[in-house]
């Protein structure tokens, strides 16, 4: 049967991890269906005195390993089928990367750009009060995504601490500093896929100097951009969503920066400096060697897959490349890092912000970048090592790694085990 839904696409990857292990129909019995979704609508008073509701969802998908860890996202499209595939892919992610964590997700179905500040924040105080049973330090905790950011989590964990009638800082991660966030925390995802990419980067074949165009310009867009820059890649082409541009001899990331900061588009810079526009849908056509896809789901799908012209792929967005695409990708033999593992650094970050809050404690950025980088290196050096003996890709090797964890908690959880034995 052809997966039809995003959720159905993501379990199509797990059943295909599944083959090449000997685990027990209770691992995919529980891992094929959310623990919980709770689902909820969101009424706020508007600036003009107006009423207006916006629905909402929070997914547990499994806490097999530990608490579960999601972000929010406030987006327009936002559906029931997004939330729980991405809760499912956190769940795979945090398995793979070693965290006694399990997945969650949560969305607002909202335009934040047609709300006032105090009314995304009425949002936010909002959102917590209808999911404070849900969320807990201990049960599930939030952090930002898509449209969602550090003041909007301060929002969040002090209205939770209102509900609770204590400070519980480690309720939420992704907070402003000087509310016990975690130094590292803002590029956190890009840095992640940074390390992984150095790492991997002979036998990718990746050298300095090698073209990189960008999908997506914001949080981790720009933040990868920074570092390859730093590290002697040239950004040839970057999109966001009103468009792109390119150039051939390496775009000024600072200026892209800067851009974006004073509210323009990438597509600003075009007409000087060789700068030309790019059409956002030709982004992932550029001639280069490395494509970061940044920014959302099935950006790269059977229609645009075969137009691809890099030779590695690293995946900061969640699901951005289709199973069809990917069969695609594959053929040309082009290396794809996925995103479970490409872009796991946000969720490590997060959970080294959840741990110096319960201590009560403030790692130095040095002490964060340093554990970050560890755990990419050896979570791809696993993956890489996988994919080679099994002759599989990566992306089937990282489920494979995050499978074997999940599977080996949940047996020994339950009691097949002992009536086979």
């Amino acid at each position: 049967m052809v997966p039809n839904t995003m959720l159905d696409q993501a379990r199509a990857r797990l059943y295909e991890a599944a083959r090449h292990l000997n685990i027990t129909a209770d691992v995919l019995e529980k891992l094929k269906s959310p623990r919980e979704t709770t689902q909820a609508r969101l009424v706020i008073r508007m600036d003009d005195g107006s009423s207006k509701s916006y629905p909402a969802w929070r997914c547990r998908y499994d806490d097999t390993l530990g608490p579960t860890k999601g972000g929010i996202r406030f987006h327009p499209d936002v559906t029931i089928d997004e939330v729980e595939t991405l809760a499912f892919l956190m769940t795979m992610k945090c398995a793979l990367i070693n965290l006694p964590l399990g997945g969650a997700k949560g969305g607002v179905r909202v335009d934040i750009h047609n709300l006032s500040a105090t009314e995304q924040e009425r949002l936010a105080r909002r959102y917590v009060q209808c999911f404070a049973k849900v969320i807990g330090p201990n049960r599930d905790i939030p952090a930002p995504d898509v449209y969602t950011n550090s003041t909007i989590m301060a929002w969040m964990a002090d209205e939770y601490a209102a509900i609770v009638g204590e400070v519980t800082p480690a309720v939420i991660t992704g907070k402003p500093i000087a509310l016990g966030g975690s130094l590292g925390r803002e590029d956190a995802t890009a840095r992640g896929g940074y390390y992984l990419l150095l790492h991997q980067a002979q036998k990718l074949g990746l050298r300095p100097g090698a073209r990189v165009a960008i999908q997506g310009f914001g949080n981790a867009g720009k933040h990868i951009a920074q570092l390859l820059g730093a590290a002697g890649f040239k950004i040839v082409a970057v999109t966001d969503s009103k468009g792109g541009v390119q150039c051939s001899s390496g775009l000024d990331v600072d200026k892209l920066i800067a851009a974006k900061r004073q509210g323009r588009s990438v597509t600003s810079l075009a007409g000087s400096d060789g700068v030309c526009t790019l059409p956002a849908d030709e982004l992932v056509s550029v001639n280069c060697e490395l494509l970061v896809l940044a920014a959302l789901e099935d950006m790269v799908h059977a229609g645009n897959a075969a137009r691809v012209k890099a030779q590695v792929i690293l995946e900061l967005a969640n699901a951005p490349i289709t199973p069809e695409a990917d069969k695609i990708l594959n053929a040309k033999n082009i290396i794809v890092l996925p995103d479970i593992l490409a872009n796991a650094g946000g969720v490590t970050v997060s959970y080294f912000e959840w741990v110096q809050n319960r201590q009560g404690d403030s790692w130095p950025l040095e002490q964060v970048h340093a554990r970050l980088k560890t755990k990419m290196e050896q979570e791809g050096d696993a993956v890489w090592t996988l994919a080679q003996e099994k002759g599989i890709t990566l992306r089937s090797a990282a489920y494979v790694h995050a499978l074997t964890r999940l599977a080996e908690a949940i047996e020994v959880q339950g009691t097949q085990h002992f009536l086979m034995g």
